[in-house]
């Protein structure tokens, strides 16, 4: 039995919640502390969960820590992760890994430098259905992905979110905030992106907030909330990616790939679940057996119940420092995934084609077997 490594969570918010309550489903991670700047708000985590209520300093201190859940606003990422790493702790962060390409490269190096281990979210990308359409790809069922298309629209959060500003603030918008999902899944899939190409605009430039207490206040939009891009894969595939908070319906799929041989449509990343299509050329065609445990519902929500695995990528983080492997969610691919995102909004501030620096090797399939031996309930004894 791989002995798990100690968990102290830094940000106390509303995620904090699926990462501690998922314990009891995986294996390699034990948590054992929650800080926050705000006490109060640590405590009561800390108290929910059973663990111990530090402040952010105490938790950095603390020798029975092994590794830091970075849950901190994106604005925060770089200096806790950094600060993290200077005390010696392994760290996996939300999304988005990083705001900029330099951050990213001195965590790296300072990683590197203290024989430490970086991590980050997305892992809905290691759930069933995106692990499914890992496998139809790769098996050649549909050929050579040559094209395909990504959209994620809404109208914001301003509607029923009670402080929605961060989301129309530099480091926000649809981009940043919802991309990381759609930009994973498709460099898990199709391996790493060349350059991108970008249109943006800020079509309304404030928002008006619909929810208590704040209802009615207009608060400043300060990014881009409609961006069409072109993603040029090294594989030689192009993608238009479309991301915007100005649309109030649409029909088009979360995912849809074109391959020589037939057409793949991959559910919304956001999720671990949801419906794979496929056809061959033009017919529909039946989907490989896959029995993969990362797929029924477990959680309720407001419109029914989902399946929520978020840990996986953590999980698999502990036991592949244990087992002295890669682990999938790694920097390498989390910082290439960080340039797309950026170069997407600095070619809608110049109008110019923007090469990426950075590249990744595609994780490692996590297929049915690799994703039980995650799992405690799927363990064998």
């Amino acid at each position: 039995m791989t002995k798990p490594l100690n968990i102290g969570v830094i940000g106390a918010g509303n995620i904090s919640g699926s990462y501690l309550s998922r314990e009891a489903a995986f294996r390699g991670l034990k948590y054992v502390a929650v800080a926050d700047l705000n006490l109060d708000a640590a405590k009561a985590r800390a108290d929910e969960f059973g663990v111990r209520a530090l402040s952010v300093d105490e938790l950095l201190a603390d020798p029975e820590v092994d590794l830091v859940l970075n849950l901190t606003i994106p604005a925060a990422h770089f200096a806790v992760t950094k600060a993290a790493l200077e005390a010696g702790k392994h760290v996996y962060s939300e999304k988005p890994y990083v705001l900029s390409l330099e951050e990213g490269r001195e965590l790296a190096a300072l990683a590197t430098e203290k024989g430490l281990r970086l991590g980050s979210a997305p892992d809905t990308i290691l759930g069933t259905s995106h692990q499914l359409a890992r496998h139809i790809i790769d098996s050649g069922m549909v050929g050579r992905i040559t094209s395909g298309t990504c959209a994620v629209m809404s109208h914001g959060m301003e509607d029923w979110h009670p402080n929605p500003d961060f989301f129309f603030l530099k480091g926000g918008g649809p981009v940043l905030d919802l991309g990381p999902y759609y930009i994973a899944n498709l460099v898990q899939l199709l391996g790493p992106v060349a350059r991108v190409g970008a249109l943006s605009s800020i079509p309304s430039p404030t928002r008006t907030i619909g929810s208590e207490p704040r209802r009615g206040e207009e608060i400043p939009v300060e990014t881009p909330t409609t961006i069409h891009a072109l993603l040029e894969f090294a594989n030689g595939a192009v993608i238009t990616f479309v991301s915007s908070w100005d649309v109030w319906q649409h029909d088009l799929q979360p995912m849809a790939l074109y391959g020589t041989e037939g057409t793949i449509h991959v559910p919304d990343p956001n999720f671990f679940d949801g419906e794979v299509r496929v056809t061959n050329r033009k017919e529909p065609a039946d989907l490989p057996a896959w029995d993969h445990p990362m797929g029924p519902a477990n959680r309720e929500v407001p419109w029914g119940k989902v399946a929520d695995y978020r840990t996986a990528g953590l999980a698999d983080m502990a036991l592949a420092i244990a087992e002295g492997r890669p682990h999938r969610c790694n920097d390498a691919f989390a910082l290439h995934v960080v340039e797309v995102m950026t170069g997407i909004l600095t070619s809608g501030e110049t109008g110019t084609f923007v090469p990426m620096t950075t590249t990744c090797e595609r994780p490692e399939a996590l297929t049915p077997d690799a994703a039980r031996a995650l799992m405690k309930q799927e363990e064998t004894v």
